[in-house]
């Protein structure tokens, strides 16, 4: 039997043009989207776990990285002509005009963090790719639910050639702080 769809292809949006909608007003003032692969995705409504867990990772980096490295929440990253997303956590090189004049790119960003309740799937394969693509070498999902961390490193084309997994009692170090140490009970909400 034969497939009765065509081959439908997508009008896939650069970044430019997605600043363009955003300037024009096609979004909402308070609609949720970021730019990834060319396709605008909703994100998803914030829960009380989320938030707390982003809030506390923003802290503990402020605190522990002060001068070294500049902490963005929710603030966008360019990774290429086609990806612009925001993710919850960003570690990028401390630049003296603030990015005035544009949003941190791949060579500019130490550390990804993503914070996961119902977004696990979406975070650990399409943005992982997407992350892999434009050569992020630290990108870590934390999982609020199973209380998990999801290291990504080593980036190639096809995707992250290193991936581990680490429970809450553990210790990790971003690759560009290898003397950072974080217990990964600090960055989840209390219990």
């Amino acid at each position: 039997m034969q497939s009765t769809e065509t081959n439908l292809q997508l009008r896939l949006w650069t970044v430019e043009e997605y600043h363009r909608m955003a300037e024009a007003g096609i979004f909402a003032p308070d609609e949720r989207v970021e730019l990834l692969e060319g396709k605008i995705l909703c994100k998803s409504a914030k829960s009380t776990a989320h938030r707390s867990t982003t809030g506390r990772i923003d802290y503990l980096l402020k605190k522990r990285l002060e001068k070294m490295a500049l902490i963005c929440v929710q603030d966008p990253v360019k990774l290429n002509n086609r990806s612009e997303p925001e993710p919850d956590i960003s570690v990028v090189k401390i630049n003296p005009l603030d990015y005035a004049d544009h949003h941190p790119t791949p060579s500019e960003v130490y550390l990804i963090i993503e914070v996961a309740d119902s977004s696990l799937k979406l975070d650990c394969e399409t943005k992982a790719k997407a992350y892999s693509l434009a050569g992020i070498k630290d990108y870590w999902v934390l999982d609020v639910v199973k209380r998990e961390l999801y290291i990504f490193r080593k980036p190639t084309q096809t995707g992250y050639e290193s991936q581990v997994i680490v429970g809450e009692n553990k210790t990790v170090s971003p690759l560009e702080f290898p003397d950072l140490q974080i217990r990964l009970s600090e960055m989840l909400p209390l219990m």
